[in-house]
């Protein structure tokens, strides 16, 4: 008799990555064997979907997260030394959904909780960058959290940083800006 599904999305799939279903894995290169792709995705607004529902189960999401990575490709992947599994990522995978500020002006310290938790400082190693839609003049701010794995920043949090912003002259007109860490990062052009 087979083995009953769990209530929560997520926990097949969770035990599949420990390893628990795929059997023998002598021959494949490194010991990691290749999944292919799987029905998971994260939702522009951070919430990890397993065969269509949200995974609720925060803990859970948290150990996906763990294990994220992107090739230079932009693909997403989750990867354990056992297995890698490419998942669908919507905009970027995490959200950055909290922000403290320390100190002031250029010894300003910016930083950042993320929807699963991370802490992240931002500077050199951890940019802030924006995006503007061409169509909608509506900007996308990012932080990165790792390399190659950004965190967009929640709407909130980027009004706090438009209020923390200084202004900085250019050829193109007047940047706003706020500094982290000792690096200036650009929000955009004041209007």
């Amino acid at each position: 008799m087979g083995k009953p599904l769990s209530d929560n999305p997520g926990d097949d799939l969770k035990e599949s990555l420990e390893g628990g279903l795929l059997g023998d894995k002598s021959g494949v290169p490194n010991g990691q064997l290749f999944c292919g792709d799987i029905d998971m995705r994260i939702a522009r607004d951070g919430t990890w979907y397993y065969h269509g529902s949200p995974i609720e189960r925060k803990q859970l999401v948290k150990l996906f997260a763990s294990v994220l990575n992107r090739n230079d490709l932009g693909e997403f992947w989750l990867e354990t030394s056992a297995e890698k599994c490419r998942i669908q990522v919507e905009d970027a995978p995490f959200q950055a959904i909290e922000m403290s500020v320390e100190g002031t002006g250029e010894n300003q310290c910016l930083k950042f909780r993320t929807n699963v938790d991370d802490i992240v400082i931002a500077g050199s190693e951890n940019p802030i960058r924006v995006v503007v839609d061409s169509a909608t003049n509506e900007p996308s701010p990012y932080l990165q959290v790792r390399e190659g794995i950004e965190a967009l920043i929640a709407r909130a949090v980027f009004y706090d940083l438009v209020e923390l912003a200084v202004e900085k002259p250019s050829e193109d007109g007047t940047i706003l800006g706020v500094w982290s860490d000792g690096v200036w990062f650009s929000l955009g052009l004041a209007d």
